[in-house]
């Protein structure tokens, strides 16, 4: 944090608290801002001013279009493709190098389009700053100090300011005075239930309030408050000890070092790897074979970068951005969810873990009446009849700005009668001190005599009461007991007094114990059975005592796997962290340094991880993770650095985001398998041939239009819809089983490719008789089999073919990918024949040739959902193991 020292030479910062220091007195502040609790001079204000600059958050700029637009030419499968346009046209094949350039400037102005509208639909979401402040400042060193309004960008470190109801805390200060003052720090921590705070000496650590020391537990000292906090209730005093970009909630703008690769990047670099090796080993690879046993040289150049080419899915910058961008733009428009980040859509469709808070999440920001019981834990109304009585009384004769949350379950909760029943005197609002309310009233039918009703936490209650020790020890019992389950609890008792007596209490009649529970949020259950049945894991971290998660667990319907405090996470090593993170579904009294840790050692147990946070607080966990979702109204910073940004803070909508990235996802994915192992097993068979066979299998110009026409034919693949089975696992790009699936179907398509060599030979008499009939013949097989490739391996079309044998279900309508590949399919048939086929090499074929390549086309159809069959088998079983 920036400090003025009081001598020269010390470093600005030296204020700011420090995980395991003591921290300063106020005395010890003062000294180091070189102020008092009269304020600053106006000629030292504007000094600073000059010295520190404007109080003014540092502006995080979206980035620029042609910023993104370069960003994406980094992109690992837009680096492979610029390589191959390069040596396509350093081998003069101009035509290729001219589509494949083509192809990358499309890919990356929609991938530039997509992520720049997103920022934009972010811009206007920062509200989090004040615009004026009431400072207290002196004219000179010699006259009294005066209040004023000033612009908050002229606020300095020094300044006393006065802070009231409602108003934004400018900047980071240290209370001087205050009265019953509490703020919401939800855009820092995330709870959105009012802190007290108090300008005097912090009480001895051990409080119990989970938050841990250091760093995580700042917040909750009573005596600082930060930018980005707003005042609930009461007035304050307090001395600015930091502006603009040394403040906490600036802290997060300045943050360096890149954050690890998310799933997408990971599986995406892996997949470039895969490309870039069998691109660079396919040219050098066809040279020297056609060299050693054919006795070609460099005329074989053309087709070898043909080859290499085919190889490539060209398309798939463009499918992957158009799979993405439509995905993004659906959420937006139908659900309020802004993908600030496009790569994360696929992210969230392969997570299978989310960490969720407690508040806002599962419950809602409100406790609700639970029961109200007496001395011996029977239900008694009586009890919450005299507790709605003193919330109201309190609200009535106090000048409280907005009724307490607790006091608004009990009154919503009473009937009409309790709060009408008795006459008001006077009241003693709730304090944090002494942690009880007491409200005065005229006891009925007993002229000259008042009842004292008093409730609070039942530990400061219980002392003030009439009891024996053992009748004291065990209605604590009774009261620990109900919050060890979860529930809140209070304690209420009364006691008569004649009129015009001070309200002592002492002597009380303990009438019982009133438990109030966190409101359920409304569509939490639904949204965690929507998840449960789509192989998502919800991890519970929070900084509320363990008792509340696990109820509110439990009454959601959450399977409990375990319950850990954060008092153990610190004695466990990562590897013992990853492993207890595994089966624990509750981790209570955390800090954010836990909720990192948890998310990193969860990562490392191999699953992908998203994080659901609000506060400043969760920022280096939602950075950490690998989907940060943020709702709209979360703190500034956090809502930036968030990849998804929902419209309110609701389980549903991540629900309806994992069912768009998991389309996206198994649309990629699909698209993938298909165009890799058709492209390996076309590959295998050319280089085959062209070793079998006097003359080239296939021209270079013919490799070119026919990857042409794969490429047009597989963009359906960004407009299908996946059937319903593939919403119920994470949509996980993993390149091993990717290559492991490539090579099988590729052989199992290279062998089709030689079986037509076979029909070719007895159509034609002979291969070698007629190169333009081989040429033609090849050309129109290699489009059927992907048109067959394109229908049978498309999730929708299998798990339709599945659903209708084994359940006798409805058919499905034929989609995009259907309609695609019947073109395909037409092209591969009608283009030798058309008039433009003399022009690219191509003639008629013979009537016969369409006999045997039918023949060819069923017995590898069969083959195909046999090998695809075994392969989902294999799969299953793995998942199952796992």
């Amino acid at each position: 944090m920036r400090a003025v020292p009081a001598a020269a030479g010390a470093g600005a910062g030296d204020l700011g608290p420090r995980p395991g220091a003591p921290a300063a007195s106020l005395l010890e502040v003062l000294r180091r801002l070189d102020s008092g609790p009269r304020g600053l001079s106006e000629v030292q204000a504007a000094e600073r001013l000059a010295r520190f600059g404007e109080n003014v958050i540092p502006d995080a700029r979206d980035p620029s279009w042609p910023r993104l637009f370069a960003r994406s030419l980094r992109d690992p499968f837009t680096a492979v493709l610029l390589c191959l346009g390069l040596v396509s046209a350093a081998v003069f094949a101009w035509g290729t190098a001219s589509v494949i350039l083509l192809l990358v400037a499309v890919s990356s102005v929609l991938r530039a389009s997509g992520e720049h509208r997103a920022d934009r639909s972010t811009a206007g979401l920062r509200r989090l700053v004040a615009t004026t402040v009431t400072v207290q400042r002196r004219v000179d060193e010699d006259t009294a100090p005066a209040t004023r309004e000033i612009p908050v960008e002229e606020l300095v470190p020094g300044d006393v300011v006065r802070l009231g109801p409602g108003d934004l805390v400018p900047a980071d200060v240290r209370l001087l005075r205050s009265t019953g003052f509490t703020v919401h720090q939800a855009a820092l921590t995330g709870e959105s239930a009012p802190v007290e705070k108090s300008a005097g000496e912090k009480p001895g650590e051990g409080d119990g309030d989970g938050d841990g020391d250091g760093d995580g537990g700042v917040f909750q000292d009573p005596r600082l408050c930060f930018q980005g906090s707003s005042v609930a209730s009461g007035s304050a005093t307090a001395v600015v000890t930091a502006t603009g970009g040394d403040t906490r909630f600036a802290a997060a703008h300045r943050r360096t070092g890149k954050p690890p690769a998310t799933t997408f990047e990971r599986s995406v670099q892996g997949v470039s790897w895969i490309l870039i090796r069998f691109a660079l080993l396919t040219p050098p690879l066809v040279l020297m074979a056609n060299a050693a046993l054919r006795g070609r040289g460099l005329e074989t150049l053309p087709f070898a970068v043909a080859v290499a080419v085919g190889l490539t899915p060209e398309m798939l910058p463009v499918l992957v951005t158009t799979c993405l961008a439509r995905g993004a733009a659906l959420l937006a428009r139908t659900h309020g969810v802004i993908v600030r980040r496009l790569p994360a859509l696929h992210d969230i469709g392969a997570m299978d873990v989310l960490c969720v808070d407690k508040t806002g999440t599962l419950t809602q920001d409100r406790p609700v009446f639970h029961r109200a019981l007496d001395a011996d834990g029977h239900d008694d109304p009586g009890v919450l009849r005299w507790a709605a009585a003193a919330a109201w009384w309190s609200l009535q004769l106090t000048d409280l700005p907005a009724p307490d949350a607790l006091d608004e379950a009990l009154l919503a909760a009473a009937d009409e009668d309790a709060l009408t029943s008795y006459d008001g005197v006077t009241a003693l609002p709730f304090d944090p001190g002494r942690r009880l309310a007491t409200v005065v009233v005229r006891t009925p039918g007993r002229l000259g005599t008042h009842t004292l009703i008093t409730k609070g936490a039942a530990e400061a209650v219980l002392p003030r009461c009439s009891l024996s020790d053992e009748e004291r020890s065990r209605l604590r019992d009774l009261a620990d007991a109900q919050a060890a389950d979860g529930l809140r609890v209070l304690a209420v008792a009364t006691a008569e007094r004649p009129a015009g007596t001070r309200p002592l209490e002492r002597g009380l009649t303990f009438h019982g114990l009133v438990t109030l529970r966190d409101d359920l949020a409304p569509t939490a259950a639904e949204a965690l059975a929507q998840l449960a049945g789509r192989g998502v894991t919800v991890k519970v971290l929070t900084g509320d005592h363990p008792g509340t998660a696990v109820r509110a667990c439990r009454e959601l319907g959450v399977p409990m796997a375990g319950v850990v405090t954060a008092d153990r996470l610190d004695t466990l090593t990562d590897a013992e962290l990853t492993d207890l993170a595994r089966r624990t579904t509750v981790f209570a009294r955390c800090t954010p340094e836990h909720k990192t840790r948890i998310t990193r050692a969860l990562q490392a147990g191999g699953h992908t991880v998203g994080l659901l946070g609000d506060g400043v607080n969760d920022l280096p966990a939602l950075r950490t993770a690998d989907v940060g979702i943020a709702p709209r109204d979360a703190a500034g910073v956090t809502r930036e650095n968030a990849d998804l940004v929902l419209a309110g803070k609701d389980l549903t909508a991540i629900g309806h985001a994992v069912a768009a990235g998991r389309h996206a996802g198994g649309n990629i994915s699909t698209y993938l398998r298909i165009t890799l192992s058709s492209n390996l097993g076309n590959v295998i068979a050319m280089l085959s041939a062209g070793l079998l066979l006097p003359f080239l299998p296939m021209l270079p110009a013919q490799v070119l239009v026919q990857n042409l026409c794969f490429d047009a034919a597989q963009l359906a693949f960004a407009y299908d819809r996946p059937a319903p089975s593939a919403l119920r696992r994470p949509s996980v790009l993993d390149p091993r089983e990717l290559l492991r699936f490539i090579v099988g179907f590729g052989a199992l398509n290279a062998v089709a490719d030689l079986a037509t060599f076979g029909a070719l030979a007895f159509a034609l008499r002979g291969p070698g008789d007629d190169e333009a009939l081989f040429h033609s013949g090849w050309f129109t097989e290699n489009l059927l089999t992907q048109a067959v490739v394109m229908v049978l391996l498309s999730l929708g079309s299998l798990g339709s073919l599945a659903s209708r044998g084994s359940r006798g279900g409805r058919r499905r309508r034929p989609g995009p990918v259907t309609w695609s590949a019947a073109a395909l399919a037409a092209t591969g048939l009608l283009l030798p024949a058309s008039p433009l086929g003399p022009s690219l090499g191509l003639t008629a074929l013979p009537g016969v040739y369409y006999g045997l390549l039918a023949a060819v086309l069923a017995l590898y159809a069969v083959g195909l959902l046999a090998a695809w069959t075994r392969h989902e088998r294999r799969r299953t079983g793995g998942r199952a193991r796992d």
